[in-house]
């Protein structure tokens, strides 16, 4: 797998790693049918479409010339200072196999005037969490309003 940026063409693959992603890490916290809503809500050609051209962001694919396995998405606030990751997922059946890791690098170096990296993740996601956790991200509390959202951060100065 090599990481590239995410282009127009990718939409439809982009969108099938999403909903399968998905379906195979909430269907047993949300139920399908809610998982279902939720990624036809949020991960629709028009939203994914909207992310390609947003302003000081990065949509990634890990791609190995035949398919798509992951997708990662980030973007810059804070005057470029801080780094949001909104998304990053591996298809369950490539995962465990540096796809993560690499689409994850790939964002990082995409914002080098960042100091920081913050992302949210849902508290039941045991494995995602053992993953940000292994790659130097420290919780830093929960994200309010949303109960079950937990909120990881990891320091990119120095």
């Amino acid at each position: 797998m090599f990481v590239r940026t995410a282009g127009e063409r990718d939409l439809d693959a982009i969108r099938a790693v999403l909903v399968e992603t998905w379906h195979a890490t909430y269907d047993a916290i949300y139920g399908a049918a809610k998982v279902t809503e939720i990624t036809d809500e949020w991960h629709s050609i028009a939203s994914l479409k909207a992310r390609l051209i947003k302003p000081n962001s990065d949509f990634l694919v890990a791609d190995d010339g035949k398919r798509i396995g992951g997708v990662a998405f980030a973007e810059s606030i804070d005057g470029g200072k801080l780094v949001v990751l909104k998304q990053l997922y591996v298809l369950p059946s490539l995962q465990g196999r540096g796809i993560g890791g690499m689409l994850l690098d790939e964002i990082i170096e995409s914002f080098p005037e960042a100091d920081a990296i913050r992302l949210e993740v849902e508290a039941q996601n045991t494995r995602a969490i053992a993953f940000y956790e292994a790659n130097g991200f420290i919780r830093s509390g929960d994200a309010g309003e949303r109960t079950g959202t937990l909120v990881y951060r990891r320091s990119l100065a120095g």
